[in-house]
């Protein structure tokens, strides 16, 4: 298996979202071996925004190289704060890298996307199961940008300005969370290798 693993947390040696993240590939690896990983850190590596200058020309040949590392992986990981309601910049310059049209973005002839394993990994201060729908823009947006009928979500809150029991239980909770998807995986990976070889 394949992961495509993705920080983007400025906060590098402070943060939540790439603590949980890392707990959760060492999850999997403890589950399949062989697992390979391909790691991008967009607070390092971030891909420009879209502009209109002359030199967008040889940007799209890294877009290019993005959108191959994205469908060579069998599985996605995407760890990230929630910013002002949504996503981080660096993350929406590099959906605005990626996502193409009959290339990343492919349905099947339901009109059902077709995608490999997707988790979006976030840490927040916002509850939408708390009356704070309406603040949350980030989960509607990710799943509208990359065509995701059947991502899954697991949403460490709150954490921002949360006292301090308050911010246990709700990494607590996420780490719980990531067990079980780590579970789910490597047991789909399993079946699925089982059913090749019979």
């Amino acid at each position: 298996m394949k992961l495509m693993h993705v920080d983007c947390s400025a906060g590098r040696e402070t943060s939540n979202s790439r603590a949980l993240a890392t707990y959760f590939v060492d999850l999997l690896r403890g589950r399949l071996d062989g697992l390979q990983v391909d790691y991008l850190d967009l607070a390092l590596q971030a891909p420009p925004h879209v502009g209109a200058e002359p030199a967008m020309n040889a940007i799209l040949a890294d877009s290019a190289a993005l959108c191959r590392r994205l469908l060579e992986a069998d599985a996605l990981l995407f760890a990230m704060p929630i910013c002002s309601g949504s996503m981080p910049t660096n993350v929406k310059a590099f959906i605005d890298a990626i996502v193409r049209a009959g290339v990343t973005c492919v349905s099947d002839e339901q009109g059902d996307p077709i995608r490999q394993k997707v988790l979006f990994l976030t840490t927040r201060g916002v509850d939408p199961g708390a009356g704070d729908a309406h603040r949350d823009a980030l989960s509607l947006a990710l799943r509208a940008a990359f065509g995701v009928a059947s991502a899954q979500f697991v949403d460490a809150q709150p954490l921002p300005f949360a006292d301090p029991a308050a911010r246990v239980a709700g990494l607590a909770r996420a780490r719980w969370q990531l067990e079980r998807i780590a579970a789910q995986w490597a047991t789909h990976v399993f079946s699925h290798e089982e059913g090749l070889s019979a």
